[in-house]
């Protein structure tokens, strides 16, 4: 299942039940303080907005970008040392809440990251691949392409 069908499903279920169901968890996770500042390429506009949307504390630098067959997942830092996941589905548009998927509360350094969203579904990502556990427990993994 792609970041677009997630989110699809995702919308799904809000539709059903009268409580929307936010994919975001509401605050950041810190690094630990020996985190290095960031400093490298800022990260996309989109994931900016998403992230002061959030609360995130200032711009957002890239630390890892991911490009599968069906998403583009990228892992930024901000200058607190937070760690925040955003991934899109589509090639073509940048949507919030539909191509694309926003979190925050990532864990991980160097070459492996993790979050977890609200509805249970765990994504991984290094640099040579994704892999998506649902909540049912079936893995999805997505090789890194060039």
């Amino acid at each position: 299942m792609s970041v677009g069908l997630l989110l699809g499903a995702e919308r799904d279920r809000s539709s059903a039940d009268p409580t929307p169901q936010d994919t975001t968890p509401t605050t950041a996770t810190r690094t630990p303080a020996t985190s290095p500042p960031p400093s490298g390429s800022l990260c996309r506009d989109e994931t900016q907005a998403a992230a002061r949307r959030a609360g995130a504390p200032g711009p957002l630098v890239r630390v890892l970008r991911l490009r599968t067959k069906t998403s583009e997942v990228y892992i930024c830092r901000d200058p607190a040392g937070a760690l925040y996941y955003h991934a899109n589905s589509d090639e073509n548009s940048w949507i919030e809440g539909e191509t694309a998927l926003f979190l925050t509360g990532v864990t991980g350094e160097g070459d492996h990251y993790e979050v977890t969203a609200t509805d249970g579904t765990t994504f991984s990502v290094t640099a040579k691949r994704l892999l998506i556990v649902h909540t049912d427990g079936s893995k999805e993994p997505q090789p890194a392409v060039r």
